[in-house]
């Protein structure tokens, strides 16, 4: 099988020094920047509009014969220049065309220029008046131009796709054209462009900045795009404004990178991921339905070099979790709106059934706590008694003290009703029934308990008039790690669009922020359990059965889910990614072995989630058979195995 080069281009975006009105020396600093670059294997960089004139604030110097014509002799010494380059180059200028001059983008590669793209919209108002001195490309009336004795293509439809990858597309849009209602670069994306440059000279104002960095973020994610903003700085004119240099690299709504303003030489780099946002693209079908707006619209597809290389370091945030923040007040964010979508799903469940009891088996582990939780909240939001939540403690062979007395203590002092059924006399004789010799703790010996416990809580729920309450996790549904009509099976399953790594932290949160001083203390103790099934017995009172040493790291385990569900990637991408991001924790050898047993386990254990209950979805990725995932229970691992061994 043939390997994926991943999709990664290292792009950057450089505001310069300008030197208003001296050229050479702006263009000496461009040459100098992308030498410098290319050492770093930047693939595509990014200047401001009109650098290459000396500045943006010349005004009516744009103009003087003298000035378009320096502009243009310094174009070519920076086609020379940079000859032997494999770098896309976007550099902005003054160009007369037809009579009518036009700021434009100008794409160079290898010393040729492969295209222009003049600016569309002219702003006129305020402390802008461009149209003083320039076209519209709305005015432009030819397709091409002769350019340094070559036949130039020039325009507003032009995309420059790479021979080498498919999913790797740029396209240029000019500062005001972002700003506007439906900017360029909306039909470019759609008409392939994952990479849309823009050269800018944005004036700083208060809270300007902000705005930008939303403004490009939020085309980013409309466009399913990669997103390069690169904005004047040092050396313009401060006659009437001043350009901080503002540098911003965006990705699908994701902000990669971000230049420090009013700094002299800016210059940011990031790697993007063309084939991730080709991905999105697909699976988010509202994008394809778009193409009917390029109705009468075609686009010229100029062929670039540019290969996609897999990076030895990545230059874009690689976090070990995708589902925590690790911003704390972000992250504390995220567990306050997880707990509402839980508990007013809940909520909803029981003004719709009319149920006003809870059931749920409370063994003093994390998973069981959180769904625990989530009923307090449940019950207060509707008004009802504590009491109405009846958690069930069900200790048999594996249960140990301390899991135990948590969950007891928990229901004690939350005021809820509390109710203890032994199991292990039942599952003893049940083992007994089918020629089990009770001893062995195989999984039969361990799926006996979860089952008997599931149809405890069922027939309690029935005496009650009661919910049973689910409470695994997306992790456990994603790897399987449920007993089949056991735990796997509820009423309601708040937990289901929680993985477990941020489980903990949903949890801690309520310990810090909704409890009181003893619950808190309790909760901390739930916490710093390890996580067990408890399914075989402990040793001296203590858990023996710790569930990562037998199917591996949670936090490896959800890195996977996401980037196998949520970004649909390869399983060497995943593997990369993860060698990258664990590096100082796992060795390759250990990541693949997991990794393999991942994707084994998500495969088998499809038929699991295929039944699974109902429950809320609470994030980007979820695993409702009704919802988000769909596959066959007797699909093949082999195919996605082999990808990741390479075989």
């Amino acid at each position: 099988m043939k390997k994926s080069r991943f999709g990664f281009i290292r792009v950057a975006a450089i505001s310069p020094v300008v030197n208003l009105g001296n050229t050479r020396k702006t263009a000496k600093t461009i040459i100098q920047s992308v030498n410098s670059l290319s050492k770093e294997g930047v693939q595509v960089a990014v200047f401001p509009e009109l650098c290459l004139a000396g500045g943006y604030t010349n005004s009516d110097l744009f103009q003087q014969i003298a000035l378009q014509k320096s502009a243009l002799d310094e174009l070519e010494n920076v086609c020379k220049a940079t000859s032997r380059q494999k770098m896309v180059v976007i550099v902005g200028l003054p160009l007369a065309i037809g009579g009518t001059l036009y700021n434009v983008a100008v794409v160079v590669q290898k010393g040729k220029i492969l295209g222009i793209v003049p600016k569309r919209s002219i702003p006129t108002n305020s402390e802008f008046y461009e149209a003083r001195h320039f076209g519209s490309a709305y005015d432009l009336t030819v397709k091409e131009i002769r350019l340094f004795g070559k036949m130039v293509p020039v325009g507003m439809d032009l995309l420059f796709e790479s021979a080498q990858e498919k999913s790797a597309v740029i396209a240029v849009e000019i500062c005001e054209d972002v700003w506007t209602t439906i900017p360029p670069s909306s039909f470019t994306s759609v008409a392939g462009a994952t990479i849309i440059a823009n050269l800018s000279a944005s004036n700083e104002l208060t809270g300007k900045a902000r705005y930008r960095r939303q403004l490009i973020s939020q085309q980013s994610a409309r466009s399913i795009c990669g997103y390069i903003y690169c904005s004047a700085g040092a050396g313009e004119s401060t006659t009437d404004v001043v350009f901080g240099g503002h540098c911003l690299i965006a990705e699908n709504g994701n902000l990669l990178s971000e230049s420090k303003r009013f700094e002299r030489g800016q210059v940011i780099i990031a790697d993007l991921d063309t084939e991730m946002c080709a991905r999105e693209r697909i699976k988010v079908t509202s994008f394809g339905k778009c193409s009917m707006e390029l109705q009468g619209k075609t686009f010229r597809r100029i062929s670039v070099d540019l290969p996609l290389k897999i990076p030895q370091t990545l230059l874009r945030p690689n976090p070990q979790s995708h589902f925590v923040p690790k911003d704390e007040s972000e992250r504390e964010g995220v567990c306050s709106e997880i707990l509402n979508i839980q508990s007013h799903g809940l909520e909803q469940r029981m003004r719709r059934t009319g149920i006003k009891k809870l059931v749920l088996g409370l063994s003093g582990g994390l998973d069981s706590t959180l769904a625990f939780l989530v009923c307090l909240r449940a019950c207060k939001l509707l008004k009802l008694d504590q009491k109405n939540i009846i958690a069930v403690t069900m200790p048999g062979p594996g249960t140990s003290k301390g899991t135990k007395s948590n969950a007891i203590r928990l229901a004690e002092l939350t005021g809820t009703t509390i109710r203890t059924v032994p199991i292990s006399k039942d599952v003893a004789s049940h083992l007994k029934a089918i020629w089990h010799d009770g001893v062995t703790e195989d999984v039969t010996f361990e799926n006996a308990q979860a089952r008997e416990r599931t149809q405890i809580l069922m027939d309690i729920a029935n005496m009650e008039g009661g919910l049973v309450i689910g409470t695994g996790d997306l992790s456990e549904l994603a790897l399987g790690w449920c007993t089949y009509n056991g735990d796997q099976m509820s009423h309601y399953g708040v937990n289901a669009g929680v993985p477990k790594t941020l489980v903990k932290y949903v949890v801690k949160w309520i310990a810090e922020h909704e409890s009181t001083p003893q619950v808190a203390e309790t909760l901390l103790s739930i916490l710093a359990t390890p996580v067990s099934p408890e399914l075989k017995k402990p040793k001296d009172g203590k858990i023996t059965q710790v569930t990562e040493d037998v199917i591996g790291p949670y936090e490896l385990h959800d890195f996977f889910l996401y980037h196998f569900v949520r970004q649909g990637s390869v399983p060497s991408k995943i593997f990369y990614l993860a060698s990258l991001a664990f590096k100082e924790k796992y060795s390759k050898k250990e990541i693949r072995k997991w990794l393999v047993v991942f994707i084994k386990r998500f495969f088998a254990n499809q038929f699991k989630r295929s039944s699974m209950p109902d429950g809320p979805k609470v994030g980007s990725v979820a695993l409702s058979p009704r919802g988000d995932w769909r596959m066959p229970s007797d699909a093949s691992p082999d195919l996605w195995i082999r990808e990741l061994l390479g075989k």
